[in-house]
């Protein structure tokens, strides 16, 4: 079931071009979250209580879109929604939930009279091993999630009426994983999911091109709650493996993500964006 936040909360406003969001989540905004103009845009992003979802939202917020955002847990998420300025919308609900879905593709009709931009960021990692004593359970629930939810959400936008997303010419970016480029010892379910999201999103653009483009980015280990038992008390030795020689921060995602959904990309459709400090160049994972 989906429940938006309080009516004080979640009060949608005019955006107010150029107004700069807080920096929660992780990186700060370089100059070109200021530049890329997301002015009279609209968009979704689901999973952006927190870390990587948060600061694709607060980019373009920044660069003047009236942003939706959408989470499992209501207390992150109205801080979250703060954190956006006057224009957002925030709703609490599953990923995989149609029910959740349906309430926030109709909420933003209401609010914001259209969509250009869908990111579907949200993702689950519950199992962690060697697949051959995978929980079968967790497995379908990581499918149900990271790759039937970012193919249900896509789906949705494309036919909710109201949205006209399609003669808008909108836009999707996916997230991948480079764990879904190469094996990823104990996230290898994951990998896998990510790696159907991946192929999602070359088959998609090319179905829905020309008035659709579908693109996609491929992080690395990237300084999040959701990926710290990746490097929580050894970031100096997993960073070491990188070129770049750091972890990712969700602002650097964020900055590729909306590079992707804006004008600067109308030439880009169907690309798996690897956002790794040169990682896999170097022979990284596996």
């Amino acid at each position: 079931m989906t429940r938006p936040l309080t009516a004080a909360a979640k009060r949608t406003m005019l955006a107010s071009t150029g107004w700069p969001p807080a920096a929660d989540g992780g990186g700060s905004m370089g100059e070109e979250a200021a530049t890329r103009s997301f002015t009279g845009k609209t968009a979704i992003v689901t999973g952006a209580s927190r870390g990587i979802g948060l600061a694709i939202a607060q980019r373009l917020a920044a660069g003047g879109a009236r942003v939706c955002i959408t989470a499992r847990h209501p207390e992150p998420l109205e801080g979250a929604l703060a954190s956006l300025g006057p224009g957002s919308l925030a709703l609490e609900g599953h990923a995989d939930d149609p029910s959740h879905r349906a309430e926030v593709l109709d909420a933003v009709v209401r609010e914001f009279g259209g969509l250009d931009i869908l990111v579907n960021n949200a993702g689950i990692n519950p199992a962690y091993g060697p697949l051959e004593t995978v929980d079968l359970a967790a497995a379908r629930k990581i499918f149900d999630v990271n790759v039937l939810a970012t193919l249900a959400w896509t789906q949705a936008v494309l036919v909710h009426a109201g949205l006209d997303f399609r003669a808008r010419r909108g836009n999707v970016v996916n997230l991948s994983s480079i764990s879904g480029e190469v094996p990823a010892p104990g996230i290898g379910l994951y990998g896998i999911s990510k790696a159907a999201v991946a192929h999602l999103t070359r088959t998609l653009a090319v179905e829905l091109a020309p008035e659709i483009r579908v693109n996609a980015v491929a992080p690395a280990v990237v300084k999040t709650q959701f990926a710290r038992a990746l490097y929580e008390g050894r970031e100096a030795e997993v960073a070491a493996a990188y070129p770049l020689q750091r972890l990712g921060t969700p602002d650097d995602v964020a900055a590729a993500v909306c590079f992707l959904a804006s004008a600067d990309a109308s030439w880009v459709t169907g690309q798996v964006l690897v956002l790794d400090g040169g990682l896999l160049n170097a022979g990284g994972l596996g």
